[in-house]
């Protein structure tokens, strides 16, 4: 695949865990706090080497985010760390009162996000927490794709004054992006240049949109390929850049359509430079127990969903 090979599956909490772990060995002020998932989050290294900064606040979720604004509140940079369910939805309050609109300094970790977690089922597959985070004023969001991709992530937004919703996942995934390249949040990464259509893709989709663009070039159409991995600030330059190009667009995201990546965009399209556009995601609905494989082939969250997107929204340039 054109300059990208898959190097090994691998997950993308590996990636969080061994972040976190060179972050503890080189920044004091780090501290880390998890929900009775240490083994889940891969944290045990950093818990391991730093005893006395890490805090296992058992099932206690809304405890955490309170502890984790004092220590933001004393000087420390803290890492929480437990499911996207339980890092969003069960405790939106905590998060909205103590740490957006108090403006600390904590980094939201969460991991088993979207409906890849699989066969624990619909309870736990949260698929409306980029929605609930970007809302937030102040709140910065990101969903990464890959192992070095979290990682880099992971250590860059240590050196990020502000409140930060760092969403990864479970499943071993394709490990492609550039392990020397530097993270820049609200930074888009175009990754193929193309001329028909734009595809914007997060997390566990931008692997899948390579291999559609690999598909789509079988058909004569040329894909311009860009991994939004900063949901909020969005990089609208980049987009309009290239819609400006291809004349359409198609988002894809393991992410409820609604109030997801692709609504961000169609926002920024509609304001600034009206365009076609599909959405690849889940339709307003919750999961269901399966393998992560048979969840994405049947809510559509794969590269044969995005070349059928993809030719839907040629027909209406």
């Amino acid at each position: 695949m054109e300059n990208y090979i898959n190097h090994g599956d691998k997950d993308t909490r590996s990636g969080f865990g061994e972040g976190l772990t060179e972050l503890g060995r080189s920044n004091e002020n780090i501290v880390a706090l998890c929900a009775d998932l240490t083994g889940s989050l891969k944290m045990n290294e950093f818990a391991k080497e730093n005893p006395e900064r890490f805090f296992q606040t058992g099932i206690a979720e809304a405890n955490m985010i309170g502890l984790a604004a004092g220590l933001a509140t004393g000087g420390k940079i803290p890492y929480t760390g437990t499911f996207a369910n339980f890092s969003t939805g069960r405790v939106y309050d905590q998060i909205r009162q103590s740490i957006a609109y108090s403006n600390k300094n904590v980094k939201i970790c969460a991991s088993h996000a979207g409906i890849t977690l699989g066969e624990d089922g619909a309870t736990h597959q949260i698929l409306e927490d980029i929605g609930l985070m970007k809302m937030l004023p102040g709140m910065t969001v990101i969903n990464t794709c890959d192992f070095n991709q979290t990682k880099s992530a992971t250590i860059e937004i240590s050196n990020y004054d502000g409140p930060v919703y760092l969403r990864f996942g479970r499943p071993k995934v394709a490990n492609f992006t550039d392990v020397s390249k530097k993270f820049e949040i609200g930074k888009g990464l175009k990754l193929k240049v193309g001329s028909d259509v734009t595809i914007v893709a997060t997390g566990h989709l931008v692997w899948e949109a390579l291999k559609a663009s690999e598909n789509l070039s079988e058909k004569g159409i040329n894909s311009e390929i860009i991994n939004i991995h900063t949901i909020k600030p969005l990089d609208e330059e980049i987009i309009l850049e290239s819609v400006s190009k291809t004349g359409c667009l198609v988002s894809a995201e393991e992410h409820n359509i609604y109030g997801g990546l692709g609504e961000s965009i169609s926002r920024l399209l509609a304001t600034k430079m009206p365009t076609p556009q599909e959405f690849v995601g889940t339709k307003d609905t919750f999961g269901e127990s399966g393998t992560p494989k048979q969840l994405m082939d049947k809510y559509g969250l794969n590269s044969s969903s995005i070349c059928e997107s993809v030719i839907n929204v040629l027909k209406r340039k």
